[in-house]
Formats: C-alpha cells, sequence, structure tokens
C-alpha cells in the first residue's frame, strides 16, 4: 500500500506496448536526423531553420512574436533568439518592436528569406514524400495524423501527475 507521499509503481508496458513504443522512439530519434541532413545538404539549412522560416511564410505579413515562434518550433527562447540571429545575418529574418506592445518582440520573413524557403521546399517535399508519405497507404496517412494529433493533445494537457 502506498501513502500520500509515495508514488504508485507505474505499470510496465507490456511487450506489445514496448515494441510499439521502441518504433516510436526509433522514429523520433531517426526521421528529424534524416530531414536535418537533406536540408544541410541541398540548402545550408538546419531543420530548425527551415521550420522558423516555413512557420514565419504562413503567418499574417509573415510576422510572428518571437515567443509564439519559439513555441511552434520547440525551442526555447534563446535557442531561438541565436537561430533568428543566424537568419538574420542571411538577410532572411529581421526582428522588430511590436506596434502595439512595445516589449514584444517580432520576427519578420523577409522577402530574401522566402525566396530562401522558396528553394529549399522542393528538396523538402521530396525528401518528406520519399522517407513518410510514400512509406504508407492513404489511410494509414489519416490515421497517423489523427494518432500524432492526439499525442499533441495529450502533450499540450500537460504533465503526468
Amino acid at each position: 500500500m502506498t501513502t500520500a507521499d509515495e508514488p504508485a509503481e507505474a505499470p510496465w508496458l507490456t511487450p506489445g506496448e514496448l515494441r510499439a513504443w521502441l518504433s516510436v522512439v526509433d522514429l523520433l530519434v531517426r526521421l528529424p536526423g534524416a530531414i536535418d541532413s537533406q536540408l544541410q545538404r541541398d540548402s545550408q539549412l538546419s531543420m530548425a531553420e527551415y521550420m522558423a522560416l516555413a512557420m514565419l511564410s504562413h503567418s499574417p505579413q509573415r510576422t510572428m512574436r518571437m515567443s509564439e515562434l519559439a513555441k511552434r518550433t520547440n525551442a526555447s527562447l534563446s535557442r531561438l533568439s541565436h537561430l533568428v540571429k543566424r537568419l538574420e545575418q542571411r538577410g532572411w529574418i529581421r526582428r522588430e518592436q511590436d506596434s502595439v506592445d512595445a516589449r514584444v518582440t517580432n520576427a519578420v520573413l523577409t522577402d530574401t528569406g522566402m525566396a530562401a524557403l522558396t528553394a529549399a521546399a522542393p528538396g523538402h517535399v521530396r525528401t518528406v514524400r520519399r522517407l513518410v508519405l510514400d512509406a504508407l497507404p492513404a489511410s494509414h496517412l489519416r490515421r497517423m495524423g489523427q494518432d500524432a494529433s492526439a499525442i499533441v493533445a495529450a502533450i499540450d494537457a500537460g504533465p503526468v501527475p
């Protein structure tokens, strides 16, 4: 019997659950590396840089608060700041003070940055297609999207008590 101060023992994974979990871990470890390698080789962009450019390209006026961009790219503000600095040096992003709230800094995708993203996109899409989309039938892709959304919702719900 456990007391209120002692956590209950977590149930072990069944053999089937363990196989599924290890497959997910293998995917999480290997897929980003494969995509990053292609982007580095073909476009001299890291996956994090590409994702920052892509997130900005889909935002109104190609502008986003740095804090929101950090959230969408799963980066700390410090890490994102370094990433944006590298992209600023290339002329692909600029930072500017928010016109409504002077305490907020926005990242803005420049025309040059949009051109770089547009040039990098075909190789990236070919890689995503080869590694993910072509590897599964359409019905599995729909299910994978639904499953990924359910996992993200569980993550967003907060830590396990």
